[in-house]
């Protein structure tokens, strides 16, 4: 499952060091034998994640409790009060592999969308520790995360492609200024 968590306007950078750290550890802590995180990405104003559940309910109660969690660890961090997220989670079931092998590339390379960087791995994601880079052979270390157990997740993303190369992250999206010109 792809789940979207997208903050308020008056919330600060998520990528702050601040920020990053607590909910880089409410990420960490909030996995449970039902339900596991599996893959992130944390943007200026939103969350990207790769989830799995055993179950329907599972994911609901698993995807609630975690945006309480990060809520809470963002507001202690910044020494706020009041509502992190915009709205409800958006959430986007995966089916085959085609479309979990896209969902890594665009989750663990989402910062060359959002942030304009170059192709590489984004410190603010779990790519640090995802062993399916085309470029990259050894983790750093095991992960923090929870390993996923799901055969979509694990192993048949790779059927449908093979690594992922770096330079697979998502297009950003074209300005104003440029579909003005392109229609003129």
């Amino acid at each position: 499952m792809h789940v979207t968590l997208r903050a308020r306007e008056d919330v600060p950078s998520l990528r702050s060091g601040r920020c990053f750290g607590a909910v880089f550890w409410s990420l960490v802590r909030g996995s449970k034998d039902w339900f596991r995180v599996v893959h992130f990405s944390v943007q200026t104003d939103h969350v990207h994640l790769l989830l799995e559940a055993d179950s329907r309910l599972g994911l609901i109660r698993g995807v609630q409790g975690l945006a309480v969690r990060l809520a809470k660890a963002i507001n202690r961090e910044l020494g706020r009060r009041g509502t992190v997220w915009a709205s409800r989670y958006h959430a986007r079931r995966l089916g085959t592999p085609r479309e979990v092998r896209a969902a890594l590339a665009y989750v663990l390379l989402n910062f060359c969308k959002h942030l304009g960087a170059p192709p590489g791995i984004d410190p603010r994601s779990s790519g640090p520790w995802f062993d399916g880079w085309a470029e990259m052979t050894a983790r750093p270390d095991p992960t923090p995360l929870a390993e996923p157990q799901t055969w979509l997740l694990a192993i048949g993303w790779r059927r449908a492609g093979g690594p992922i190369r770096l330079d697979e992250a998502p297009a950003r999206p074209p300005s104003p200024d440029s579909r003005d010109r392109a229609t003129a």
